[in-house]
């Protein structure tokens, strides 16, 4: 969760008015704050490009009408915060992403127009290779220099252990973003963009070991509003089997198989659920190790949860995926769920559902 003080979170449970900003930066160098009447931040953590953005503006001057318009438009950036304003007349925002600005739409005399952007993996994925890239080096180096290729100033923070990985080469279209997760799969690691716009080479945050960032109770004074429960087997694997072979390096071919082996899980591996393996391949990975990091990385994703979930709470702006939540019903029951996606409303009355990636009884 993006770092907040206490008294944020107490007042996201209480009557409090909605802070939010919306900044546009343009390619000229000027920065406007924009008065919106609405939109929304989705994030998913399932996408390619984590965050997206729609903003909703009266003012249709923002609309590109000469070329001029257009070189101050074409490229520029969205900031997006939102927050609370406590009694006292201060108030508190927190960062909900850095957008590239991807189209202007909207009526030319009367508007409103709506502002629609994406986070900034989207100027890695669109600046494909026009001729063969080789990576090699370590994990973080390589998706670091991926990163930088397209966007000189990025911020790249690592939050793993580096590790050397295999030369891979990628062939004239392929997708440089694609890549960055690929060359991080081998260090057990996904690669994102945060809400300070930074991209973030990091693991997964195991359920059963990270500690609850938030409490969402349907008690008095709680934010919690509703729930539902779901389990499916479609699209879902309990092993990866990950495999490498570096003949350019003439690295031996290495394998790794990770399975889900608890005997508790609905999706135990050789119980009732069956076997069902999913196989994954690359030329980065050139030793066991970095092969089993990557079957469990993507182990993790594929494997179905004892139960997932749909939560609708009042909204908290500072979540993030991954984030571990605490989760009380109506009726007592406690669960603990990790949070895949959510979207923020940017008015005072839009509602705040989360989607979640797995849950566990809470003890």
């Amino acid at each position: 969760m993006y770092p907040v003080s206490d008294r944020f979170l107490a007042q996201l449970a209480e009557s409090h008015r909605v802070a939010t900003q919306v900044q546009l930066f343009l390619t000229d160098g000027r920065v406007l704050d924009l008065d919106h009447t609405g939109g929304s931040v989705t994030v998913d953590r399932r996408q390619a490009i984590r965050r997206t953005c729609t903003v909703t503006i009266a003012d249709p001057t923002l609309i590109p009408r000469t070329p001029a318009d257009q070189l101050a438009t074409y490229g520029a950036r969205l900031r997006i915060s939102r927050g609370v304003e406590y009694g006292d007349g201060s108030e508190e925002l927190v960062p909900l992403g850095v957008f590239r600005l991807d189209s202007v739409d909207g009526d030319v005399s009367d508007g409103p127009v709506t502002l629609q952007g994406k986070g900034l993996e989207a100027i890695v994925v669109d600046d494909r290779f026009t001729a063969p890239y080789t990576a090699t080096g370590t994990v973080v180096g390589a998706v670091t220099a991926l990163i930088q290729r397209s966007i000189p100033d990025a911020t790249v923070l690592s939050q793993i252990t580096d590790q050397p990985i295999g030369k891979r080469t990628f062939d004239v279209e392929a997708d440089p973003w694609a890549g960055c997760q690929e060359i991080a799969a081998a260090a057990g690691a996904e690669v994102y963009t945060n809400a300070d716009g930074a991209f973030v080479i990091s693991t997964l945050p195991d359920l059963l070991t990270a500690t609850p960032v938030w409490a969402v109770e349907a008690t008095d004074g709680g934010v919690y509003i509703s729930a539902n429960r779901a389990m499916s087997s479609e699209g879902v694997y309990n092993g990866v089997l990950a495999r490498g072979e570096n003949t350019s390096e003439n690295a031996p071919p290495v394998s790794a198989l990770a399975v889900d082996s608890d005997t508790s899980s609905p999706t135990y591996w050789g119980g009732p659920f069956g076997r069902r393996p999913l196989f994954y391949s690359s030329s980065t990975l050139t030793t066991v190790n970095a092969c089993a990091q990557a079957a469990n990385l993507k182990l993790a994703a594929a494997r179905a949860p004892n139960a997932s979930g749909d939560i609708s709470s009042l909204p908290n702006p500072a979540l993030e995926p991954g984030d571990v939540l605490r989760v009380m019903h109506e009726d007592g029951t406690r669960e603990l769920h990790q949070v895949a996606s959510f979207s923020v409303p940017l008015d005072e009355g839009g509602s705040f559902p989360i989607s979640t990636i797995s849950a566990k009884e809470d003890a």
